[in-house]
């Protein structure tokens, strides 16, 4: 399954900057609003040490991680759910994604212009946070008009949805986000599953810092940023895209180590990004491994094994049969797959088996 992750910030905040520190697609960064039209997009591989345990044990032919794709979609200014700016262009492109990266701008620098005159990291969040609850308010109230017409006619099954979207016209019009509703997952789906409400996907809010800031682990405005989001337990990044953007021209893996102790870090800000957006979307990862290839494949944690297996292929979950599955602590102490099954380390599981991170899985099957 592939995970997608819109990108989006009011103009100059620094996220085509980000984007072009993540991606091996360039997005074109200037100092001035609307200079990503068009939503770019970057395949990213997903860093996975286990992936080298497994390479240098199988020694296969290929090695071929998970991946994440990256939306950089152009910047959002105040009365685009109205069409300002770029509007429902916008809007459009981040129905599409999983998650949203919104990225915040949270430090001071007089030769980039901020788009409202200012730097407010909170007041930025709630342009957008605005901007997107308008556009779903417009949505909810669409349905509400045909799910009342079938509730009148005494369908019942309607009269639940209706209620339900009034639930979330309320929460709209009060200035909170579709996320924030709770509600009986099944009535959730039915009532606005075919909505993608913009304000119902996970978010993880990136506060773009300068040098100074990253090495003291944030500032004043990271501050103002957590204690505006701690009541949607959202989760803050601190990252130096400037900074994210000279790492990324490091191929040497020795020489970017060196490179990111000298700032006190120890991974990059992408792999923070990546394993939060896991996190976010409660994935996980299983792994293949044969002298072929070895790969990995990302699923939703406590899917079971037939489930995880259509991930390969859709006949591999049709005609499931059973999975063997090994765990890597004992791959990499036995070396090799045989001496694990000798060992009695790989378990035969069946269509009940729930896959666990880091599993390694044999698929047995029948069409």
């Amino acid at each position: 399954m592939g995970l997608t992750c819109g990108i989006v910030g009011l103009p100059n905040v620094g996220k085509s900057t980000l984007f072009s520190a993540i991606s091996s697609n360039k997005a074109e960064a200037a100092n001035y609003p609307f200079c990503t039209i068009e939503p770019n997009v970057g395949i990213v591989t997903v860093p996975d040490e286990r992936l080298s345990i497994l390479e240098s044990l199988v020694n296969p032919q290929r090695v071929l991680p998970t991946v994440i794709e990256f939306t950089d979609i152009a910047g959002l200014v105040k009365g685009a759910s109205q069409g300002a700016g770029l509007g429902n262009k916008f809007l459009a492109n981040i129905r599409e994604v999983d998650a949203i990266i919104h990225v915040v701008r949270c430090f001071v620098d007089e030769n980039i212009v901020h788009v409202e005159g200012r730097v407010n990291p909170v007041s930025d969040k709630e342009i957008i946070d605005m901007e997107l609850q308008l556009k779903d308010l417009e949505s909810v109230d669409k349905k509400i008009s045909k799910t009342e017409r079938a509730a009148k006619a005494g369908d019942a099954k309607a009269r639940q949805e209706l209620a339900a979207l009034q639930q979330f016209k309320a929460t709209l019009e009060a200035g909170k986000s579709a996320r924030t509703v709770e509600m009986d997952p099944e009535l959730r789906a039915a009532a606005i599953g075919d909505l993608y409400l913009l304000t119902d996907k996970p978010v993880i809010y990136v506060a773009n810092v300068d040098e100074s800031a990253l090495a003291q682990g944030g500032n004043e405005y990271v501050d103002q940023l957590r204690a505006n989001v701690q009541a949607e337990n959202a989760e803050v990044i601190v990252v130096c895209a400037a900074l994210e953007a000279q790492i990324a021209e490091i191929e040497d893996m020795e020489e970017r180590a060196m490179f990111l102790s000298e700032y006190g870090l120890t991974e990059s800000g992408l792999s923070k990004l990546i394993r939060s957006s896991y996190y976010l979307l409660n994935l996980i990862t299983y792994f293949t491994a044969g002298v072929q290839e070895v790969r990995a494949w990302t699923i939703q944690k406590g899917w079971k094994a037939p489930q995880a297996a259509g991930v390969i292929h859709t006949d591999f979950e049709k005609g499931f049969i059973r999975a063997e599955v090994i765990k890597l602590a004992d791959y990499q102490a036995l070396k090799t797959e045989l001496a694990c099954k000798e060992a009695g380390k790989m378990s035969v599981e069946g269509k009940e088996y729930i896959v666990q991170d880091g599993d390694i899985m044999h698929f047995r099957f029948n069409v």
